[in-house]
């Protein structure tokens, strides 16, 4: 079983606490069932849950719901722990790549304060 976090930054805020909050109660519902899938399945679909090529070893949540697509970006830690450090609502067929910038500027923030 995995242990997922959410990365908050050096003021105590969680960017994927606040992009949770601004969906609606069946997108969130969503995005918790898929979070508890990648917690407890052994080997995770790559629909659910994939690793990016040539990132700095990020990992991308992944949820569709009706017309919406929505990715939590993160990294594994110690094996069994993930830290999402980044949400978004995709629009284009590819990850931009601001998005996984801003998700590896995190996690190197993560891994300076810890």
């Amino acid at each position: 079983m995995r242990e997922i976090k959410f990365y908050k930054n050096q003021s105590g805020k969680s960017p994927v606490e606040a992009f949770l909050n601004s969906l609606s109660a069946k997108q969130a519902q969503k995005v918790i069932w898929t979070l508890k899938l990648i917690a407890e399945l052994e080997t995770v679909p790559k629909q659910y849950f994939k690793k990016l090529t040539n990132t700095d070893d990020i990992w991308e949540v992944r949820i569709q719901f009706g017309g919406n697509i929505f990715r939590l970006l993160g990294f594994i830690e110690e094996e069994k722990l993930i830290i999402l450090n980044h949400a978004f609502q995709k629009k284009t067929q590819k990850t931009p790549i601001k998005e996984i910038k801003l998700s590896e500027q995190r996690k190197s923030d993560y891994q300076s304060r810890k």
